[in-house]
């Protein structure tokens, strides 16, 4: 079992990766807290708790049973009025300094829960268990918890590490295959910024990831968290180093907006939004232009990305209200080559023109491409 440590100024805990760890989810849980009181709530959607809450309650004593909150699915439920409904929820529910939340799903849960965590009392513990590709690699390790405004992603949060994160590989099985591909996108993105070898090794056994293979899903997983934990280590509270995590974000997070959080999985849009940035980079000489195929290529290959409707104009003018940027200024990550990245902050507005419409070209091709054979095979 790849268990990875992460160790920052203001916390410690490590990132189990394993099958089963739901049924041993109740020992776990008591570990952790180290022998002091705690009362369970878990914050969860209806469908994941379908799927799998009988496994996870099985972990639990008849007279110790968690108390179950439960969120629509989906980023456009990601807002403050969820947020508000959950606190007022646990509140009726008698949860106090004592609580121990449990977010039980993807990254909208875990983000929720995680901000919610950080608030209710001014700061209760939680513990991790991501049910999705993306949150498992990705959005469940690091403290950086939120929700979003209408004007933006994420605009409202706090940094709130959880306890642990506990990534049981087996609930990937049960994912639907438009998330297991919008999940590796964040993938592809740790191997771009940082990991050469997992870039080839995602190049190499595509067809292995794909259906699921699950020595082949552990490796994605556990080689993703290496890289996410020493850039957060290294930078906690993204004063610089953990910028590069934002890799395909910053368009990305426009594309969402733009689409109202409806049309597109996340992995999709930061998909696109990685086309994008390698495109910036190759036009300002960063990367060399075999090195910037590759890229597009695995990303494409791990596809199809879900298309959308937006001009490049409509999707630059709303990079203003993205979280990253400091008095004015936006600050872009590029890649100068597979494995390394650099924080670029003179990114002018017509080269974000040309590179959002450059690939909103190739969004069309694609899409003429792809829709056909679709239908084949259909």
């Amino acid at each position: 079992m790849p268990v990875i440590p992460l160790k920052t100024p203001s916390a410690s805990y490590e990132i189990m990766i394993a099958s089963g760890l739901l049924k041993t989810l109740r020992a776990r849980l008591k570990k952790i807290k180290g022998g002091k009181p705690y009362r369970v709530f878990i914050v969860t959607s209806p469908e994941i708790w379908g799927l799998w809450g009988k496994r996870m309650l099985a972990s639990f004593a008849k007279n110790e049973q968690p108390t179950v909150l439960f969120i629509p699915a989906g980023e456009r439920y990601k807002r403050m009025r969820t947020i508000e409904s959950l606190a007022e929820q646990l509140a009726e529910a008698g949860a106090d300094r004592d609580a121990l939340l449990v977010a039980f799903g993807g990254g909208v849960v875990g983000d929720m829960t995680g901000f919610l965590a950080a608030i209710y009392m001014r700061g209760v513990p939680y513990v991790q268990v991501p049910t999705t590709l993306l949150a498992q690699v990705d959005s469940a390790i690091g403290g950086k918890t939120g929700t979003n405004l209408a004007a933006g992603k994420n605009l409202v949060g706090s940094f709130h590490h959880p306890l642990a994160v506990l990534a049981d590989t087996d609930v990937l099985a049960t994912l639907p295959a438009a998330e297991l591909r919008a999940g590796l996108q964040e993938s592809i993105k740790a191997g771009v910024i940082r990991d050469a070898k997992l870039f080839a090794y995602l190049e190499r056994n595509a067809d292995a990831v794909l259906r699921g293979d699950a020595k082949a899903l552990t490796h994605v997983v556990a080689a993703s968290v290496r890289v996410k934990a020493d850039v957060v280590a290294n930078d906690e509270k993204e004063s610089g180093l953990r910028m590069i995590l934002n890799y395909g974000h910053t368009l990305g997070h426009a594309i969402e907006a733009a689409t109202g959080y409806k049309q597109l999985l996340h992995g999709e849009a930061v998909g696109w939004g990685s086309i994008a940035a390698t495109r910036l980079g190759w036009m300002r000489g960063m990367i060399t232009e075999r090195e910037a195929e590759r890229i597009i290529a695995l990303i494409l290959s791990y596809g199809p990305l879900s298309e959308f409707r937006a001009t490049a104009e409509k999707l630059v003018a709303l990079t203003a209200n993205d979280k990253k940027n400091r008095s004015g200024s936006l600050s872009f990550v590029l890649p100068r080559k597979i494995g390394e990245v650099a924080i670029v902050r003179d990114v002018t507005r017509e080269e974000m023109l040309a590179a959002a419409e450059w690939m909103l070209e190739l969004m069309r091709y694609e899409t003429a491409v792809t829709k056909p054979l679709a239908k084949k095979r259909a």
